[in-house]
Protein backbone atom coordinates (compact mmCIF):
# COMPACT_ATOMS: atom_id res chain seq x y z
CA UNK A 1 0.00 0.00 0.00
CA UNK A 2 1.90 3.00 -1.63
CA UNK A 3 1.42 6.59 0.49
CA UNK A 4 0.64 9.46 -2.63
CA UNK A 5 2.98 12.16 -3.34
CA UNK A 6 1.23 14.44 -0.98
CA UNK A 7 1.39 12.00 2.32
CA UNK A 8 3.55 11.53 5.17
CA UNK A 9 6.73 13.21 5.25
CA UNK A 10 9.16 12.26 8.08
CA UNK A 11 7.82 15.73 10.20
CA UNK A 12 3.91 14.31 9.59
CA UNK A 13 4.69 11.31 10.81
CA UNK A 14 5.93 12.98 14.06
CA UNK A 15 2.85 14.87 14.20
CA UNK A 16 0.63 12.18 14.48
CA UNK A 17 -1.80 12.44 17.66
CA UNK A 18 -1.79 10.41 20.99
CA UNK A 19 -5.39 9.66 20.67
CA UNK A 20 -5.27 8.56 16.96
CA UNK A 21 -2.08 6.11 17.69
CA UNK A 22 -3.88 4.39 19.95
CA UNK A 23 -7.08 3.98 18.69
CA UNK A 24 -5.08 2.34 15.53
CA UNK A 25 -3.53 0.46 17.76
CA UNK A 26 -6.46 -1.91 19.00
CA UNK A 27 -6.82 -3.32 15.57
CA UNK A 28 -3.12 -3.71 15.08
CA UNK A 29 -2.51 -7.15 17.18
CA UNK A 30 0.23 -9.22 15.90
CA UNK A 31 -0.78 -12.54 16.12
CA UNK A 32 3.17 -13.95 17.14
CA UNK A 33 3.54 -17.94 16.96
CA UNK A 34 7.43 -19.69 15.86
CA UNK A 35 5.46 -22.67 14.02
CA UNK A 36 3.44 -20.57 12.14
CA UNK A 37 5.73 -17.66 11.23
CA UNK A 38 8.35 -20.37 10.10
CA UNK A 39 5.91 -22.59 7.72
CA UNK A 40 4.26 -19.02 6.76
CA UNK A 41 8.55 -18.15 5.73
CA UNK A 42 8.76 -21.64 3.90
CA UNK A 43 6.33 -20.32 2.16
CA UNK A 44 7.30 -17.25 1.02
CA UNK A 45 11.38 -18.23 0.18
CA UNK A 46 10.73 -18.62 -3.76
CA UNK A 47 8.89 -16.08 -4.32
CA UNK A 48 10.97 -13.92 -2.14
CA UNK A 49 14.22 -15.01 -3.45
CA UNK A 50 13.20 -14.64 -7.00
CA UNK A 51 11.90 -10.82 -6.41
CA UNK A 52 15.80 -9.58 -4.77
CA UNK A 53 14.56 -9.98 -1.01
CA UNK A 54 15.72 -11.75 1.35
CA UNK A 55 14.29 -14.35 3.16
CA UNK A 56 16.24 -13.60 6.24
CA UNK A 57 15.46 -10.15 5.90
CA UNK A 58 11.63 -10.16 5.11
CA UNK A 59 9.73 -11.61 7.68
CA UNK A 60 6.03 -12.48 7.22
CA UNK A 61 4.14 -11.72 9.93
CA UNK A 62 0.16 -12.54 11.01
CA UNK A 63 -2.32 -9.97 11.98
CA UNK A 64 -4.57 -11.11 14.30
CA UNK A 65 -7.89 -10.07 12.42
CA UNK A 66 -10.74 -11.90 10.30
CA UNK A 67 -11.08 -9.42 7.67
CA UNK A 68 -9.02 -10.23 4.30
CA UNK A 69 -5.94 -8.17 3.83
CA UNK A 70 -2.39 -8.06 3.19
CA UNK A 71 -0.09 -4.97 3.69
CA UNK A 72 3.97 -4.01 3.53
CA UNK A 73 4.72 -1.07 5.54
CA UNK A 74 8.83 -1.45 4.65
CA UNK A 75 11.25 -3.49 2.79
CA UNK A 76 11.43 -6.20 6.04
CA UNK A 77 7.90 -6.86 6.82
CA UNK A 78 5.00 -8.24 4.90
CA UNK A 79 1.61 -8.53 6.61
CA UNK A 80 -1.15 -10.92 6.36
CA UNK A 81 -4.39 -11.08 8.08
CA UNK A 82 -5.07 -14.19 9.70
CA UNK A 83 -8.68 -13.85 7.96
CA UNK A 84 -6.99 -14.21 4.47
CA UNK A 85 -4.13 -16.89 5.68
CA UNK A 86 -7.73 -18.88 6.93
CA UNK A 87 -9.70 -18.41 3.20
CA UNK A 88 -6.32 -19.71 1.10
CA UNK A 89 -7.17 -23.57 0.52
CA UNK A 90 -3.40 -24.03 -1.45
CA UNK A 91 0.17 -22.92 -0.52
CA UNK A 92 -0.08 -21.31 -4.43
CA UNK A 93 -2.69 -19.05 -2.99
CA UNK A 94 -1.07 -17.26 -0.11
CA UNK A 95 2.24 -17.62 -2.52
CA UNK A 96 0.68 -15.04 -5.08
CA UNK A 97 0.05 -13.01 -1.97
CA UNK A 98 3.15 -12.66 -0.85
CA UNK A 99 4.56 -12.49 -4.29
CA UNK A 100 2.03 -9.32 -4.85
CA UNK A 101 3.39 -7.60 -1.75
CA UNK A 102 6.90 -8.66 -2.51
CA UNK A 103 6.20 -6.99 -6.13
CA UNK A 104 5.32 -3.76 -4.10
CA UNK A 105 8.57 -3.60 -2.33
CA UNK A 106 10.78 -4.99 -5.58
CA UNK A 107 9.55 -2.42 -7.51
CA UNK A 108 9.64 0.58 -5.34
CA UNK A 109 5.95 1.26 -4.62
CA UNK A 110 6.35 1.85 -1.05
CA UNK A 111 9.73 4.25 -1.05
CA UNK A 112 7.94 7.27 0.10
CA UNK A 113 6.33 5.00 3.18
CA UNK A 114 9.43 4.01 3.78
CA UNK A 115 11.10 7.40 4.49
CA UNK A 116 7.64 8.62 5.90
CA UNK A 117 7.76 5.94 8.69
CA UNK A 118 11.24 6.33 9.44
CA UNK A 119 12.33 3.24 9.01
CA UNK A 120 10.32 1.17 11.15
CA UNK A 121 13.49 0.06 12.89
CA UNK A 122 12.70 0.52 16.49
CA UNK A 123 9.49 -0.18 18.51
CA UNK A 124 8.24 3.32 18.71
CA UNK A 125 8.14 3.69 15.03
CA UNK A 126 6.94 0.06 14.14
CA UNK A 127 4.46 0.46 16.19
CA UNK A 128 2.91 3.61 15.15
CA UNK A 129 3.38 2.31 11.15
CA UNK A 130 2.03 -1.20 12.03
CA UNK A 131 -1.27 0.70 13.82
CA UNK A 132 -1.53 2.89 10.82
CA UNK A 133 -1.54 0.46 8.13
CA UNK A 134 -4.00 -1.91 9.84
CA UNK A 135 -6.66 0.88 11.40
CA UNK A 136 -6.44 2.67 7.62
CA UNK A 137 -8.41 -0.20 6.54
CA UNK A 138 -11.53 0.46 9.34
CA UNK A 139 -13.95 2.78 9.29
CA UNK A 140 -11.90 4.02 13.12
CA UNK A 141 -8.87 3.74 11.10
CA UNK A 142 -9.79 6.05 8.31
CA UNK A 143 -11.21 8.90 10.61
CA UNK A 144 -8.32 8.55 12.73
CA UNK A 145 -5.56 8.77 10.17
CA UNK A 146 -7.63 11.50 8.39
CA UNK A 147 -7.19 13.63 11.62
CA UNK A 148 -3.69 13.02 12.53
CA UNK A 149 -3.00 13.83 8.47
CA UNK A 150 -4.88 16.63 8.71
CA UNK A 151 -6.93 15.33 5.63
CA UNK A 152 -10.67 14.08 4.97
CA UNK A 153 -12.96 11.91 2.36
CA UNK A 154 -11.11 10.68 -0.28
CA UNK A 155 -7.50 11.85 0.78
CA UNK A 156 -7.97 9.67 3.74
CA UNK A 157 -9.20 6.58 1.86
CA UNK A 158 -6.40 6.57 -0.52
CA UNK A 159 -4.06 6.24 2.45
CA UNK A 160 -1.61 3.56 2.36
CA UNK A 161 -3.65 2.85 -1.32
CA UNK A 162 -2.01 1.47 -4.32
CA UNK A 163 -3.03 2.91 -7.91
CA UNK A 164 -4.97 1.02 -10.48
CA UNK A 165 -1.31 1.15 -12.82
CA UNK A 166 0.79 -0.26 -9.30
CA UNK A 167 -1.70 -2.91 -9.14
CA UNK A 168 -1.39 -4.20 -12.93
CA UNK A 169 2.29 -3.73 -12.44
CA UNK A 170 2.87 -5.76 -9.11
CA UNK A 171 0.67 -8.57 -10.77
CA UNK A 172 2.94 -8.94 -13.53
CA UNK A 173 5.96 -8.77 -11.37
CA UNK A 174 4.34 -11.70 -8.97
CA UNK A 175 3.28 -13.75 -11.70
CA UNK A 176 7.10 -13.62 -12.80
CA UNK A 177 8.06 -14.95 -9.49
CA UNK A 178 6.01 -17.62 -9.16
CA UNK A 179 6.82 -19.24 -12.62
CA UNK A 180 10.54 -18.42 -11.91
CA UNK A 181 10.29 -20.44 -8.69
CA UNK A 182 7.86 -23.24 -10.53
CA UNK A 183 4.65 -22.17 -8.43
CA UNK A 184 1.12 -22.41 -10.46
CA UNK A 185 0.53 -19.25 -10.96
CA UNK A 186 -3.28 -19.80 -11.34
CA UNK A 187 -3.02 -19.56 -7.41
CA UNK A 188 -3.27 -15.79 -8.20
CA UNK A 189 -6.35 -16.21 -9.82
CA UNK A 190 -8.05 -17.84 -6.88
CA UNK A 191 -7.35 -15.63 -4.46
CA UNK A 192 -8.43 -13.33 -6.84
CA UNK A 193 -11.74 -14.96 -7.42
CA UNK A 194 -12.63 -14.49 -3.76
CA UNK A 195 -12.74 -9.96 -4.43
CA UNK A 196 -14.70 -10.59 -7.27
CA UNK A 197 -17.60 -8.84 -7.15
CA UNK A 198 -16.81 -6.86 -4.04
CA UNK A 199 -15.94 -3.01 -5.76
CA UNK A 200 -19.44 -3.12 -6.39
CA UNK A 201 -20.46 -2.98 -2.62
CA UNK A 202 -20.58 -0.05 -0.67
CA UNK A 203 -17.33 0.86 0.98
CA UNK A 204 -18.13 -0.50 4.54
CA UNK A 205 -19.34 -3.84 3.31
CA UNK A 206 -15.52 -4.13 1.41
CA UNK A 207 -12.80 -6.38 2.36
CA UNK A 208 -9.88 -4.00 3.03
CA UNK A 209 -8.16 -5.48 0.27
CA UNK A 210 -10.30 -4.25 -2.39
CA UNK A 211 -9.87 -0.71 -0.38
CA UNK A 212 -6.65 -0.68 -1.35
CA UNK A 213 -5.82 -3.03 -3.94
CA UNK A 214 -8.47 -1.87 -6.50
CA UNK A 215 -9.61 -4.93 -8.22
CA UNK A 216 -10.84 -4.63 -11.95
CA UNK A 217 -12.43 -6.93 -14.49
CA UNK A 218 -9.68 -6.17 -17.14
CA UNK A 219 -6.48 -6.62 -14.39
CA UNK A 220 -9.21 -10.03 -13.42
CA UNK A 221 -8.59 -10.99 -17.34
CA UNK A 222 -5.52 -10.30 -17.20
CA UNK A 223 -4.07 -12.04 -14.86
CA UNK A 224 -5.99 -15.32 -15.43
CA UNK A 225 -4.58 -15.03 -18.85
CA UNK A 226 -0.86 -14.73 -17.75
CA UNK A 227 -1.58 -17.81 -15.83
CA UNK A 228 -3.62 -19.86 -17.58
CA UNK A 229 -0.14 -20.46 -19.99
CA UNK A 230 1.56 -22.28 -16.69
CA UNK A 231 -1.69 -24.24 -15.24
CA UNK A 232 -0.09 -27.04 -16.17
CA UNK A 233 3.08 -26.15 -12.83
CA UNK A 234 2.70 -29.30 -10.01
CA UNK A 235 1.80 -28.47 -5.93
CA UNK A 236 5.07 -28.69 -3.71
CA UNK A 237 4.70 -31.58 -1.31
CA UNK A 238 6.42 -29.67 1.14
CA UNK A 239 4.72 -26.31 0.25
CA UNK A 240 1.44 -28.24 0.82
CA UNK A 241 2.40 -29.78 4.02
CA UNK A 242 3.48 -26.34 5.46
CA UNK A 243 0.57 -24.78 4.18
CA UNK A 244 -1.73 -27.43 6.05
CA UNK A 245 0.44 -26.97 9.10
CA UNK A 246 -0.10 -23.27 9.54
CA UNK A 247 -3.78 -23.30 8.56
CA UNK A 248 -4.29 -26.63 10.90
CA UNK A 249 -2.88 -24.67 13.89
CA UNK A 250 -3.80 -21.27 13.43
CA UNK A 251 -7.80 -22.36 13.13
CA UNK A 252 -7.20 -24.56 15.57
CA UNK A 253 -6.45 -21.68 18.22
CA UNK A 254 -9.03 -18.97 16.37
CA UNK A 255 -11.87 -21.31 16.04
CA UNK A 256 -14.21 -23.48 18.92
CA UNK A 257 -12.30 -26.74 20.06
CA UNK A 258 -15.80 -28.51 18.70
CA UNK A 259 -15.27 -27.35 15.38
CA UNK A 260 -11.59 -28.59 15.87
CA UNK A 261 -12.43 -31.98 17.16
CA UNK A 262 -15.13 -32.44 14.51
CA UNK A 263 -12.86 -31.82 11.70
CA UNK A 264 -10.02 -33.29 13.00
CA UNK A 265 -9.51 -36.37 9.99
CA UNK A 266 -9.64 -34.10 7.77
CA UNK A 267 -6.19 -32.83 8.30
CA UNK A 268 -3.55 -33.54 5.95
CA UNK A 269 -1.24 -36.03 7.62
CA UNK A 270 -1.07 -37.34 11.30
CA UNK A 271 1.24 -35.29 13.02
CA UNK A 272 -0.91 -32.34 12.09
CA UNK A 273 -3.78 -34.30 13.25
CA UNK A 274 -2.13 -34.65 16.77
CA UNK A 275 -1.24 -31.11 16.94
CA UNK A 276 -4.96 -29.87 16.40
CA UNK A 277 -5.99 -32.49 18.96
CA UNK A 278 -3.48 -30.91 21.22
CA UNK A 279 -4.37 -27.52 21.11
CA UNK A 280 -8.26 -28.37 21.10
CA UNK A 281 -7.98 -30.34 24.38
CA UNK A 282 -5.78 -27.78 25.75
CA UNK A 283 -8.12 -25.17 25.40
CA UNK A 284 -10.47 -27.56 26.90
CA UNK A 285 -8.53 -27.59 29.95
CA UNK A 286 -7.88 -31.30 29.25
CA UNK A 287 -4.14 -31.36 30.12
CA UNK A 288 -3.28 -34.95 30.32
CA UNK A 289 -4.79 -35.74 27.12
CA UNK A 290 -3.71 -32.52 25.17
CA UNK A 291 0.04 -33.83 26.45
CA UNK A 292 -0.03 -37.40 25.39
CA UNK A 293 -1.41 -35.62 22.15
CA UNK A 294 1.53 -33.55 21.52
CA UNK A 295 3.57 -36.47 22.21
CA UNK A 296 2.01 -39.04 19.44
CA UNK A 297 3.14 -35.40 17.49
CA UNK A 298 6.46 -35.64 18.56
CA UNK A 299 6.77 -39.95 18.28
CA UNK A 300 6.31 -39.00 14.47
CA UNK A 301 8.74 -35.98 14.34
CA UNK A 302 10.93 -35.77 17.29
CA UNK A 303 13.30 -33.27 16.11
CA UNK A 304 10.61 -30.65 15.67
CA UNK A 305 11.27 -27.87 17.75
CA UNK A 306 7.79 -26.06 17.58
CA UNK A 307 5.13 -29.40 18.78
CA UNK A 308 7.84 -28.93 21.78
CA UNK A 309 7.28 -25.68 21.83
CA UNK A 310 3.40 -26.27 21.74
CA UNK A 311 4.27 -29.23 24.62
CA UNK A 312 5.78 -26.20 26.61
CA UNK A 313 3.15 -23.65 26.23
CA UNK A 314 0.34 -26.66 27.21
CA UNK A 315 2.40 -27.24 30.48
CA UNK A 316 2.38 -23.08 30.67
CA UNK A 317 -1.60 -22.45 30.10
CA UNK A 318 -2.21 -24.95 33.01
CA UNK A 319 0.24 -23.27 35.48
CA UNK A 320 2.84 -26.34 35.15
CA UNK A 321 6.28 -24.09 35.08
CA UNK A 322 9.04 -26.12 35.74
CA UNK A 323 7.10 -28.57 33.11
CA UNK A 324 6.63 -25.55 30.94
CA UNK A 325 10.59 -24.31 31.13
CA UNK A 326 11.70 -28.41 30.71
CA UNK A 327 10.17 -28.39 27.47
CA UNK A 328 11.19 -24.80 26.05
CA UNK A 329 14.87 -25.48 27.07
CA UNK A 330 14.32 -28.42 24.72
CA UNK A 331 12.56 -26.13 21.79
CA UNK A 332 15.43 -23.63 22.77
CA UNK A 333 18.39 -26.65 22.03
CA UNK A 334 16.73 -27.83 18.66
CA UNK A 335 16.09 -23.94 17.30
CA UNK A 336 18.72 -21.72 19.79
CA UNK A 337 18.00 -18.92 17.83
CA UNK A 338 14.27 -18.33 17.50
CA UNK A 339 13.11 -15.19 19.85
CA UNK A 340 9.51 -16.38 20.11
CA UNK A 341 10.68 -20.10 21.80
CA UNK A 342 13.57 -17.80 23.53
CA UNK A 343 10.46 -15.65 24.98
CA UNK A 344 8.56 -18.38 26.17
CA UNK A 345 11.37 -20.19 27.39
CA UNK A 346 12.05 -17.07 29.68
CA UNK A 347 8.24 -16.66 30.49
CA UNK A 348 8.63 -20.42 32.10
CA UNK A 349 11.80 -19.50 34.11
CA UNK A 350 9.96 -16.15 35.39
CA UNK A 351 6.92 -17.97 36.27
CA UNK A 352 9.30 -20.48 38.72
CA UNK A 353 10.97 -17.54 40.15
CA UNK A 354 13.94 -17.79 38.75
CA UNK A 355 14.87 -14.10 37.70
CA UNK A 356 17.87 -13.78 36.66
CA UNK A 357 18.01 -16.64 34.36
CA UNK A 358 14.75 -15.57 33.17
CA UNK A 359 16.40 -11.93 32.22
CA UNK A 360 19.28 -13.35 30.62
CA UNK A 361 16.70 -14.98 28.15
CA UNK A 362 14.75 -12.69 27.71
CA UNK A 363 17.25 -10.14 26.85
CA UNK A 364 18.38 -12.64 24.07
CA UNK A 365 14.85 -12.77 22.74
CA UNK A 366 14.73 -8.46 22.39
CA UNK A 367 18.21 -8.50 20.62
CA UNK A 368 16.13 -10.75 17.89
CA UNK A 369 13.26 -9.99 17.72
CA UNK A 370 11.92 -6.34 19.50
CA UNK A 371 8.26 -6.87 17.73
CA UNK A 372 6.48 -9.10 20.41
CA UNK A 373 4.78 -7.23 22.94
CA UNK A 374 4.38 -10.14 24.84
CA UNK A 375 8.44 -10.62 25.68
CA UNK A 376 8.10 -6.83 26.11
CA UNK A 377 5.98 -7.36 28.78
CA UNK A 378 7.74 -10.18 30.44
CA UNK A 379 10.76 -8.59 30.08
CA UNK A 380 9.55 -5.37 32.26
CA UNK A 381 8.39 -8.12 34.80
CA UNK A 382 11.87 -9.47 35.41
CA UNK A 383 13.59 -6.19 35.51
CA UNK A 384 11.33 -5.05 38.13
CA UNK A 385 11.31 -8.16 40.39
CA UNK A 386 15.02 -7.80 40.60
CA UNK A 387 15.18 -4.05 41.72
CA UNK A 388 16.02 -2.41 38.24
CA UNK A 389 13.46 -0.20 37.76
CA UNK A 390 14.97 2.39 35.17
CA UNK A 391 15.29 -0.58 32.92
CA UNK A 392 11.95 -1.61 33.86
CA UNK A 393 10.40 1.75 32.94
CA UNK A 394 12.34 1.62 29.94
CA UNK A 395 10.86 -1.61 28.54
CA UNK A 396 7.38 -0.61 29.52
CA UNK A 397 7.60 2.28 27.59
CA UNK A 398 9.13 0.39 24.38
CA UNK A 399 6.31 -2.48 25.19
CA UNK A 400 3.60 0.96 24.99
CA UNK A 401 5.37 2.15 21.89
CA UNK A 402 5.19 -0.89 20.50
CA UNK A 403 1.32 -0.71 20.68
CA UNK A 404 1.14 2.50 19.77
CA UNK A 405 0.27 3.90 22.84
CA UNK A 406 2.91 6.77 22.74
CA UNK A 407 1.46 8.94 25.73
CA UNK A 408 2.21 5.59 28.53
CA UNK A 409 4.93 5.36 26.49
CA UNK A 410 6.70 9.14 26.98
CA UNK A 411 5.88 8.71 30.30
CA UNK A 412 7.65 5.66 31.72
CA UNK A 413 10.56 6.73 28.79
CA UNK A 414 10.82 10.08 31.08
CA UNK A 415 10.81 7.66 34.25
CA UNK A 416 13.76 5.43 32.53
CA UNK A 417 15.73 8.31 31.45
CA UNK A 418 15.85 9.81 34.57
CA UNK A 419 17.51 6.42 36.26
CA UNK A 420 19.40 5.85 33.71
CA UNK A 421 23.09 6.35 33.05
CA UNK A 422 22.84 9.81 30.78
CA UNK A 423 24.26 9.01 26.99
CA UNK A 424 24.42 5.06 27.38
CA UNK A 425 22.77 3.27 24.80
CA UNK A 426 19.62 2.20 27.17
CA UNK A 427 19.30 6.15 27.81
CA UNK A 428 19.28 6.82 24.03
CA UNK A 429 16.55 4.06 23.70
CA UNK A 430 14.25 6.21 26.11
CA UNK A 431 15.25 9.07 24.10
CA UNK A 432 14.21 7.97 21.33
CA UNK A 433 10.69 7.32 22.60
CA UNK A 434 10.95 10.83 24.25
CA UNK A 435 12.04 13.02 21.04
CA UNK A 436 8.74 11.37 19.38
CA UNK A 437 6.32 14.41 18.96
Amino acid sequence: MAIPNLMLSMRLAALFSLITCAQLAQSAGLLRDSDIEAGLSRIAAPVLIAAGLSPVSTKVLVVDDDRLNAFVIDRHHIFLHSGLILRSTTPEMLQSVIAHEAAHIANGHIARRRQALLLSRNTANFGMALAVAVGAASDLGEAATGIALGVRGSATRKFLSHSRAEESSADQSALGYMVRSGINPMGMVETLDIFVGQENLVAGRQDPYVRSHPLTRDRMRSVATMAMAHDDLSSDPNMVYWHARVIGKLSAFQRAPSWTLGRINDSLSEDIKHMRTAIAQGREGKLTSAIKSIDRALALRPADPFYQDLKAELYMRNRAFSKSARSYKKAHHLRPKDAIILAGYGRALLAEGKFSRALDILEQARVRDFRNSALLRDLGVAYSKLGKHAMASLVSAECNSLQGRIKDAKMHANRAAAGLPLGSPAWQRAQDIIDIR
